[in-house]
């Protein structure tokens, strides 16, 4: 082949890809740029009184995760689907080794881990992956026997992976088995599998909630390990219960209190306006632990007002629109649940931390995704829009291919002219 042929491949393959997902992605990108600008400004200077110094090293890894979005979406979607088993091999064992002197304690929970001196997130990997494993399992159903072999197949998996990352990541366990749970639906899995595992699943948090409370919680025990991090969950849901019951005037400001409050005077400043205080003007981040990360969304809607908060939550919400809409259309129902898992965790992660920030939900430590600061999320969600944006290019290939055989097929046929 000459240069002028892979050029004219190229730019063939480029008009395949799928632009409204390109305009959704690069629209979040400026927003995560002008809002980790603002939020960041107070931790750049600390760290080196520089504004820009870790500014700049969030917009590199969204240089970096823009373009594996770009080359990711050129990649046959079933050589994706085949790398992610081994994805998935190689997530649990780094999952298995944050239990090891080579997992890292940040805040108060082990979720991290350092390899070759690179500190990430297996749990963020172990996520993409096993949405990818599921959605190619259970696009393998073809009848009632299939039914049950692949839904125990997924809910070992899925028990696996989970109970890993519940360990350390509690909200990231529950948010990625529920996903897992909508892709049964999707999947046309019949209720009495996974309706009854839900059920199950739902009584054993709530037995667990209440013996934490009565056994550890109310005497005041002194745990470590595992129950250390689920007496603080247990702890975080008290203490969200115990602030909506207490009236205004005798509110009180603590430490277990500080983020939750603090996020609530940034918004209500920024509510007082439809716009806000405009960017680069918000005071609370100066005093909002994480105000760059877990509660960016805080910063965002004080900076841009109900205006911010509206149009960022619709954003989100598109990507999951346009992805039903289109995958609605696919011939290839992996791909179709392949896309449907990853939009909902991109969307449902979204609206997670939005409840946090606005003292909905108990703290989390989801981040809004794209948008709040930490490499591995903003790699990992780039992957997450590249094998997106890879499924559609490919559709709108096949679609496209199948026009123009329709077409030449109506050029074949031959007139008949009838003499009467």
């Amino acid at each position: 082949m000459t240069i002028n042929d892979y050029k004219n491949k190229l730019r063939q393959q480029l008009s395949y890809v799928d632009k409204v997902y390109w305009v959704l992605f690069a629209v979040l990108i400026i927003v995560a740029i002008l809002a980790l600008f603002s939020a960041s400004s107070t931790l750049a200077f600390e760290k080196d009184s520089s504004t820009l110094g870790p500014i700049m090293e969030q917009i590199l890894f969204i240089v970096m995760g823009v373009g594996l979005a770009f080359v990711l979406q050129f990649f046959p979607s079933k050589l994706i689907r085949v790398i992610s088993y081994a994805g998935l091999g190689i997530s649990i064992i780094f999952l298995l080794l944050t239990f090891t002197s080579m997992g890292v304690e940040i805040n108060g929970a082990k979720r991290w881990l350092r390899l070759f001196g690179i500190v990430f997130q297996p749990s963020e990997l172990a996520k993409l992956t096993l949405l990818l494993v599921v959605g190619d399992l259970l696009s393998r159903i073809k009848t009632k026997e299939d039914q049950k072999k692949y839904f125990f197949i997924v809910l070992a998996l899925t028990v696996v992976v989970c109970g890993l990352i519940l360990v350390g990541n509690l909200s990231t366990a529950l948010l990625l088995g529920g996903i897992v749970f909508l892709l049964f639906f999707l999947a046309r899995v019949h209720i009495k599998y996974w309706g009854t595992t839900l059920l199950i699943a739902v009584v054993m948090l709530v037995i667990g909630y209440f013996f934490i409370e009565a056994v550890y919680i109310k005497p005041g025990r002194q745990v470590d390990g595992v129950m250390k991090r689920a007496t603080t969950w247990v702890g975080r849901i008290d203490d969200m219960i115990a602030e909506w019951n207490t009236p205004n005037e005798e509110f009180k400001l603590t430490d277990d209190n500080y983020q939750r409050t603090i996020s609530k005077v940034a918004i209500a400043r920024g509510g007082v306006s439809p716009v806000g205080v405009l960017p680069g003007n918000s005071q609370e981040r100066n005093f909002l632990p994480q105000a760059f990360a877990d509660y960016i969304f805080a910063i965002i809607v004080e900076e841009s007002g109900i205006v911010g908060a509206v149009f960022l939550m619709l954003l989100y919400l598109a990507i999951l629109f346009r992805s039903c809409l289109s995958s609605s259309k696919y011939a290839d129902y992996a791909a179709m649940l392949m896309v449907m898992g990853l939009a909902l965790m991109i969307t449902c992660q979204a609206l997670v931390s939005m409840m946090v920030a606005v003292g909905i939900g108990p703290v989390t430590g989801q981040p809004l995704p794209m948008i709040s600061r930490g490499g591995t999320s903003v790699l990992i969600t780039s992957l997450y829009f590249g094998i997106i944006m890879c499924v559609a290019r490919e559709q709108n290939e096949l679609h496209s291919r199948q026009q123009s055989a329709m077409a030449a097929s109506q050029e074949d046929v031959p007139e008949i002219h009838i003499e009467y």
